[in-house]
């Protein structure tokens, strides 16, 4: 059934505790903060969203979005991710009942960078162990298997935002880089930066004294990345490179894109020398308990997913979906949609007193006819359309600017029109007027 939601977004759901400075920024925007600190379980967000009516969700990354959540949640228009990832949203079931999904791609990135280095110094001079040594009576002073970074290679596997950002650190710092990336842009990008670019993930890790993993859950095509390094990658490390070797493997990106006992097994054999790791296939809700894979082995250093963990980071990310989510609620405006990522969609100029129809809607041929005739037929001009298919998931986003409102009945003679063109019932997914004040 479609989804009505009439004028701006009204109340949201917050958990995970994005920094407090949001739901300052949601309530000057008139929506009604319900911030819970419980971290909710499926069944318990279902609960929460079905009788509270919320028709936004803030979230980070561990509570999982599934589609039984947004079955149950016929309020609901918007997930809003306080977070890069968005492999904790059952995306296909949001665009199958025209919620919307953000993320920010942007706001943590300073703060994984910085991680990510800090990881690539202390592995390099076995910090890690040598502090639970010397605080346990050791005084081993020695330079073995200690190394600089300057003059080493970094491999970078991914080469995005925080991709690019730890290499341009990493260069600062006297390494070389090299990297793979399958997109076009990306290649670009890093050559132009002056980068090597490799064939293969084989071949990276093969010229690199240290690989650090900036990957996101799906590839550029949509295609999982679960997996995607084996045993064999991690014995190829530093194969290439001349004399001895630091031989480092860092991950903050997803914990699915390897076995841990494939990185386990590389460790006791010394392919790998040390590694650090922030990210795990499975990862409690709240602050565990939880089984560490890695708990045995110190040569590898645990950290709790904290990549975007800091003060600086929270309220940058605060500011900025706050931001995302004033532009959705106000006039339909698009940006950091998981559906297209670095699509920007929006209407400007538009006088008080005009409208603003967004619909969620299939990709079955007719639709797009059937909501300009219901506008046509209801005695409205239409001033100006934006659309925008995102193919992957069969749904697409039409933004109408009216120079009046519709009616209740008119806006569901959208709906009804288009389910009678095409034949089916729940082509338009959801549809919401906004009023120009």
């Amino acid at each position: 059934m479609t989804r009505f939601h009439n004028g701006r977004l009204r109340k949201a759901l917050v958990v995970e505790s994005p920094d407090r400075v949001l739901d300052t920024l949601l309530e000057a925007e008139g929506i009604t903060v319900d911030r819970r600190d419980e971290v909710p379980d499926e069944a318990t967000l279902a609960r929460w969203l079905g009788e509270g009516g919320h028709d936004v969700l803030f979230k980070r990354s561990r509570v999982p979005v599934t589609r039984a959540v947004v079955v149950a949640a016929p309020a609901l228009a918007v997930v809003q991710l306080c977070c890069i990832g968005d492999d904790s949203v059952d995306k296909q079931a949001c665009a199958d009942h025209g919620v919307l999904v953000f993320n920010d791609p942007v706001s943590n990135g300073r703060s994984v960078v910085e991680l990510a280095i800090g990881h690539l110094i202390a592995l390099s001079r076995r910090l890690y162990e040598t502090y639970d040594h010397t605080r346990l009576g050791g005084f081993d002073k020695s330079q073995n298997e200690r190394f600089e970074v300057h003059g080493r290679v970094l491999g970078v596997l991914g080469l995005g935002n925080i991709g690019r950002a730890t290499a341009r650190a990493a260069e600062a710092l006297g390494m070389r880089v090299v990297f793979y990336d399958t997109r076009e842009v990306a290649r670009e990008v890093g050559l132009e930066m002056g980068w090597q670019s490799v064939a293969s993930i084989d071949e990276l890790f093969r010229k690199s004294d240290a690989v650090t993993v900036h990957l996101s859950a799906e590839d550029v095509r949509g295609h999982s990345n679960r997996a995607i390094l084996t045993r064999q990658h991690f014995a190829q490390l530093a194969a290439d490179r001349p004399g001895d070797s630091p031989r480092l493997f860092l991950n903050l990106a997803r914990g699915f894109l390897y076995d841990p006992a494939d990185l386990l097994a590389a460790i006791t054999s010394r392919e790998v020398a040390r590694a650090a790791v922030d990210v795990y296939p499975e990862e409690p809700r709240g602050s565990g308990p939880w089984t560490n894979p890695y708990a045995a082995e110190a040569r590898v250093a645990s950290t709790p997913h904290l990549g975007a963990a800091t003060l600086d980071a929270q309220p940058r990310i605060a500011r900025r979906v706050a931001h995302t989510l004033r532009g959705v609620s106000r006039s339909g405006a698009i940006r950091d949609c998981v559906f297209r990522p670095r699509l920007t969609l929006g209407l400007n100029e538009l006088e008080p007193g005009n409208a603003l129809v967004s619909v969620v809607h299939s990709t079955v041929r007719g639709t797009r006819k059937a909501i300009q005739d219901a506008v046509f037929e209801a005695g409205v001009s239409n001033l100006s359309t934006v659309h925008q298919d995102f193919e992957e998931f069969g749904v697409a986003y039409d933004l109408l600017a009216l120079d009046r409102p519709l009616s209740d009945v008119q806006l569901k003679r959208i709906a009804a029109d288009a389910a009678a063109l095409t034949g089916d019932e729940n082509t338009v997914r959801s549809l919401r007027q906004m009023l120009v004040e």
